[in-house]
């Protein structure tokens, strides 16, 4: 019945040449994009928490 919609059945879609293109270069590209977002300290900027060599260099009294 997966076909009276129209609708490709999820095999199709796997088997697909198209679907391994897009994917092999989209989530591999999140990934990086992510990883990059962190390690340059971009993401401790656009949230405003503090970045990782700021917390490092705190004291413990300082959390007392």
């Amino acid at each position: 019945m997966s076909g009276s919609t129209g609708e490709r059945s999820f095999a199709d879609i796997i088997t697909s040449i198209r679907y391994w293109v897009i994917h092999s270069i989209t989530i591999p590209s999140l990934f990086i994009a992510g990883w990059l977002f962190v390690s340059t300290g971009l993401a401790y900027d656009v949230f405003g928490s503090l970045g990782q060599t700021s917390i490092s260099q705190r004291t413990d009294k300082e959390f007392h």
